[in-house]
């Protein structure tokens, strides 16, 4: 069975955002499950979210496929870099990925928070060896990711980009509790 992993954003929980409405479109289209509540969420490391992505994976084959919000895409592509399997991923639909972030002097601590993040290098190589297919979802108007990030995922991964227009960084707060173009395209995967 194919199996589904979904990695929140800082600050969010499974119950947050457009996780419920993702969770349950996905179940009833057969599918198992499992949006990770992740540790201390309103600051987020790389060991402890790495590592409990870690937990929760698992065994890494083409059944496995994420999901990944914000700070969750870059936990999953964390994971990914240094995984241990032979075997690759099926795909990863990343809502808001970022390797640069803006707007964080108005939220108390979040550029130190970003910090670690941002300062961390990825090795994409080495993502690439653990997976093929990526889609990047970005907001015209999101406040915290530059659209010229767009660039970064479609030369290094390969991803398929898309700009959804005026959802922001695709949280509740925006409006989007539901994201049926994540839907759209990880079913895009299985065809």
């Amino acid at each position: 069975m194919k199996r589904i992993i979904v990695v929140h954003q800082w600050g969010s929980s499974p119950e947050g955002d457009w996780y419920p409405w993702i969770k349950n479109e996905l179940e009833s289209n057969g599918f198992e499950v499992h949006v990770l509540e992740m540790p201390e969420s309103d600051e987020p490391k790389i060991e402890s979210w790495v590592g409990a992505l870690k937990e929760v994976v698992g065994d890494l084959n083409r059944e496995t496929y994420f999901i990944g919000h914000s700070v969750g895409c870059q936990t999953i592509l964390r994971y990914l870099e240094k995984s241990e399997f032979m075997k690759k991923a099926g795909g990863c639909v990343f809502v808001a990925p970022w390797m640069h972030l803006q707007g964080l002097e108005e939220e108390e601590g979040a550029e130190e928070i970003a910090r670690e993040w941002l300062e961390t290098p990825v090795d994409f190589k080495e993502v690439r060896k653990h997976c093929e297919k990526f889609v990047c979802v970005f907001s015209d108007n999101d406040p915290f990711v530059p659209l010229s990030d767009r660039d970064i995922f479609r030369e290094i991964l390969g991803a398929k980009i898309i700009t959804e227009h005026e959802k922001g960084h695709f949280t509740k707060d925006d409006g989007v509790e539901e994201l049926p173009v994540v839907l759209e395209e990880f079913l895009k995967f299985l065809e």
